[in-house]
């Protein structure tokens, strides 16, 4: 882990900075405001994904974990979120079985599912992304594994592919629900 650490003004300046680069990605017969669909893009490794805000309910530091005996590598264990107790997954860990690095850049997204949230920790968090119908593109050729099977469409902004990733589809898998050695 970098052992750098920013302030929360140096995060929230980083923030401004790619927010603004982004939005100059724009052109100028850009899509209303209605017709755009709105996620929240993370990356894992080295693929671009987004999820919609309605999945996604918070964006957090990795908290303390207490390991849980027993488990996959890829539950990280669980860790008290406001009082609640979270699962923390390592979604890297769980689809290409290779662990997450943490960094200042790591992220943990909370996700609500049936019987409670799951925090997912990510490469990291690139804010949110908004993508109109016509920058639907086909899967690229490099897709496959276990990533793209949760993956139901993809989106070209610049020279970015981005994997539109359901979470929905994640959390009622049957991988993501054993992981008992």
């Amino acid at each position: 882990m970098n052992n750098s650490v920013k302030s929360p003004f140096e995060i929230l300046a980083g923030y401004e900075r790619r927010s603004l680069a982004h939005a100059g990605t724009g052109s100028a017969g850009q899509a209303s405001a209605s017709d755009l669909w709105r996620g929240v893009g993370f990356r894992i490794g080295d693929h671009y994904l987004v999820s919609s805000l309605t999945e996604i309910n918070e964006v957090l530091s990795f908290p303390v974990v207490t390991r849980v005996p027993g488990a996959r590598a890829w539950l990280l264990g669980v860790a008290s979120v406001r009082g609640n107790l979270i699962p923390l997954v390592d979604l890297k860990g769980l689809l290409a079985g290779e662990e997450t690095s943490l960094s200042d850049s790591s992220r943990v997204l909370l996700v609500r599912q049936s019987g409670g949230s799951v925090g997912l920790l990510v490469d990291e968090v690139v804010g949110q992304r908004n993508f109109s119908a016509d920058q639907r593109v086909g899967a690229p050729a490099s897709a496959g594994g276990a990533v793209e099977r949760y993956v139901v469409e993809h989106y070209a902004l610049g020279d970015t592919q981005w994997g539109r990733f359901s979470m929905a589809a994640l959390v009622r898998a049957n991988e993501f629900a054993q992981a008992a050695v």
